[in-house]
């Protein structure tokens, strides 16, 4: 079982002395009203304080009002700054130049996978320009199944999140804003965050469990017991689970190896019995 305020405190610290030990004082992160990013801010700002840390709300062509709306409030509540810059006009930019090189109108993963580039671009150079260092917003569930943009949202210097499963990041929001509100403050992570469906809003109408194809409950569990425990994808299906999901599952995570070797460093948090 998971010993969720021991993970927790390992994922601040090991930020802590990764941001110290690289020579940094303060931390930029992609801020997009997503659970994975409301964790990493608050996670940032316990380990070095909410003054050192900037999220920046990048909209784009398919941005929802309720991602900036949610942002906004953990940002308020972390006593973070914020900094917002469209992509929309950079992405429209390169939609057109790209059309022109492909002859085609230009759509689907590549449009996707622009837009996530564009923000890697904007985070990068806000960097560069302020001295900041820039967290990954990442989790495991989604490295293990390749759900990432290489030289987009796989970029970053330090993942907060990078051993934590995408079940678990509920299970630490769900904690945090627990002891908070035991010391009489308002929780960190507004429930709207927690509460609606995860989209990297990059299409119309997109959910991350439909994009994967799987519920993260029932991915997580197939995870871990091919990763943690390092079954073989015929142990996992007959200990119950569909021969169906448990393939697609098993052939992805091999498949997908060469992202996860690009990803960024992130702490050891295997806290599985």
């Amino acid at each position: 079982m998971m010993d969720v305020q021991a993970m927790y405190a390992a994922c601040v610290q090991h930020t802590a002395d990764f941001v110290r030990a690289a020579g940094f004082d303060e931390v930029v992160i992609g801020f997009s009203g997503g659970i994975d990013s409301s964790l990493v801010a608050v996670m940032a700002a316990d380990a070095l304080g909410p003054h050192r840390v900037h999220g920046v709300l990048m909209p784009g062509p398919y941005s929802s009002e309720g991602s900036l709306t949610d942002a906004h409030a953990v940002a308020e509540r972390v006593g973070i700054s914020t900094l917002t810059v469209s992509i929309t006009e950079p992405y429209a930019a390169f939609a057109q130049v790209l059309t022109q090189a492909t002859g085609e109108p230009f759509g689907g993963l590549a449009a996707e996978n622009t837009q996530a580039r564009c923000r890697m671009v904007v985070l990068m150079a806000l960097a560069n320009a302020r001295g900041w260092m820039m967290l990954n917003t990442g989790n495991k569930s989604e490295a293990a199944m390749g759900y990432s943009t290489l030289y987009g949202d796989t970029a970053g210097a330090f993942a907060p999140l990078g051993g934590v499963y995408k079940t678990q990041v509920y299970e630490l929001c769900a904690w945090r804003n627990q002891q908070a509100e035991a010391l009489g403050k308002v929780p960190p992570i507004p429930r709207s965050v927690i509460e609606k469906p995860p989209s990297a809003e990059l299409a119309p109408d997109q959910s991350d469990e439909a994009s994967l194809g799987i519920d993260y409950a029932t991915l997580d569990r197939i995870l871990v017991q091919l990763v943690e425990h390092g079954r073989s994808a015929d142990e996992v299906v007959a200990a119950g689970f569909s021969q169906d999901q448990v393939r697609e599952v098993a052939q992805r995570y091999t498949a997908y190896a060469f992202k996860r070797a690009l990803e960024p460093p992130f702490p050891d948090v295997d806290f599985y019995a």
